[in-house]
């Protein structure tokens, strides 16, 4: 059945009206968000019969029985270590970090049969077990299910598992984002939509109940990336995928997050973030969708206040995934709050004003709001970890006192910051330490071709932390010193 359209919901406010004025996205640098009319039917919570979720495989025998006072890194099998050790040492290096991105932007932009792995087995040999398998789930769902079995049997709570595809474009070229021509739109859009929503749907059946799916929206093509780049509604194609997307994530009971992107299209991912989330979210308790925001922005705090009130008025949970963000390299420089410590600061008081469910100085009142707090679940996903440490003391402290306390996961990327997620899980395994944390990796699946630009835009995005990396490789080789000691 075709679901109900987006598109009507987002005209509306076009001529004026709803929750926020509707202006195109270049024209901005603060998104707005409009409200959405569309209906709040009922959404069936029967088990979804085409696919088995994943399972959890039976424990390692690395895994600690009772790690209290284990290393953390200790549940991480011993070819993980040294293949994370490895790509540690390098992307801390001066001398060897330039030349490995040198070369894997040149794998992931050459139009070479030689360079591309779809087509040069032997590159692809060398990629699937080095850094695909480092950083990359697997590019089939046998594949995948095995990587997220060895996850949930170190203790991870699920996985956000993501489709690779998605585009990327320099800032200088925003603006210059067309359509494709008049006498191919009619095949190509609906031909990119639909690959775009096979290759999601697929991810969204592999995932378990209480998993996330995370989605990019410009990975369905020319036509969305245009609508996006002009803060239009979603082409009626898209619109029609969107809530059918949204239908099998409920019947699922998978949460699905909307991807933080560039400064050219996120207002626009806002907007049709907020009207799904308003259709779907109606459930206490409950978020099919959740949005993603980016601290390192100025925007930032102004921009969630203004869902938190939106959704306080309609009554819907909103979904916040928070992260400090990933696209320094390609957007301008100016919508970047000024210094590191800015951003921290304003993670860290985001954070807080989100589990504490109260409007701070770092997360302000909107004009007009009565300072009443919807209802919220959160996705910390941060390689911070003072941020993470923070979070975990607060959420203790609201534990023991009996306080109400929000839906909270920690989320970190496959293959990155180990030594936090697996101090997480040690947490977790530590009766003394109260609430179990949900603990989640982001692992992306696809082939090797279509993850290298997903692997080299995460590279770039991580280049600047060398001190962090640092302290990672420093506790991975005090982990493999360990082992080797004890004979493990």
């Amino acid at each position: 059945m075709r679901g109900p359209r987006m598109i009507g919901a987002l005209e509306r406010p076009l001529k004026g009206g709803g929750d926020l004025p509707f202006r195109r996205a270049s024209s901005i640098t603060t998104p707005s968000i409009v409200q959405s009319a569309a209906s709040h039917d009922s959404i069936s919570w029967a088990k979804a019969p085409t696919r088995a979720p994943l399972r959890a495989a039976e424990p390692r025998e690395h895994t600690p029985r009772s790690a209290a006072h284990a290393s953390p890194l200790s549940i991480l099998p011993l070819s993980a270590v040294l293949r994370s050790l490895v790509i540690n040492s390098i992307s801390c290096s001066p001398l060897l970090l330039p030349s490995s991105l040198s070369i894997m932007s040149r794998l992931a932009h050459s139009t070479s049969p030689l360079l591309s792995p779809d087509r040069n087995p032997l590159l692809r040999w060398l990629l699937k077990r080095t850094v695909y398998a480092q950083f990359c789930a697997g590019e089939s769902p046998d594949e995948v299910r095995r990587t997220v079995s060895g996850l949930q049997a170190m203790g991870y709570r699920g996985v956000i598992l993501a489709y690779a595809k998605e585009t990327v474009i320099e800032h200088q070229h925003a603006v210059d984002v067309q359509p494709p021509p008049t006498t191919t739109a009619s095949v190509v859009v609906p031909n990119e939509i639909d690959e775009w929503k096979k290759g999601t749907q697929e991810t969204v059946k592999m995932a378990a109940e209480g998993d996330y799916v995370a989605i990019k929206f410009t990975g369905a093509g020319s036509q969305t990336m245009f609508h996006l780049s002009q803060g239009l509604p979603p082409p009626p194609v898209l619109d029609q995928a969107m809530h059918e997307l949204c239908q099998l994530a409920s019947v699922r009971r998978v949460t699905l997050i909307i991807d933080a992107e560039q400064h050219a299209v996120q207002a626009a991912i806002d907007q049709w973030a907020v009207a799904l989330m308003r259709r779907y979210n109606q459930a206490p308790g409950k978020a099919t969708v959740c949005n993603s925001y980016q601290a390192y922005l100025k925007a930032t705090p102004s921009v969630l206040a203004q869902h938190l009130s939106i959704a306080q008025r309609a009554g819907f949970t909103l979904g916040v995934k928070l992260v400090r963000g990933a696209y320094m390299a390609s957007d301008p420089r100016y919508i970047f709050n000024d210094t590191k410590a800015q951003t921290d600061e304003q993670y860290d008081g985001l954070v807080s004003s989100l589990m504490r469910t109260v409007f701070t100085p770092v997360l302000p009142n909107p004009p007009g709001h009565d300072g009443s707090f919807p209802r919220v679940e959160l996705v910390l996903a941060s390689h911070n970890q003072v941020s993470i440490r923070k979070a975990q003391e607060m959420r203790r402290s609201q534990s023991a006192a009996g306080r109400p306390i929000v839906n909270v996961a920690y989320a970190q990327l496959l293959g990155m910051a180990d030594n936090i997620s697996c101090e997480l899980l040690q947490a977790g395994r530590d009766a003394a330490s109260g609430e179990l944390p949900q603990v989640y990796k982001y692992v992306v699946w696809g082939s090797t071709a279509q993850c290298l630009k997903y692997l080299y835009r995460r590279a770039v995005e991580n280049r600047d932390a060398v001190t962090r990396t640092r302290d990672v490789r420093n506790a991975l080789a005090q982990e493999l010193w360990r082992r080797i000691r004890r004979g493990v």
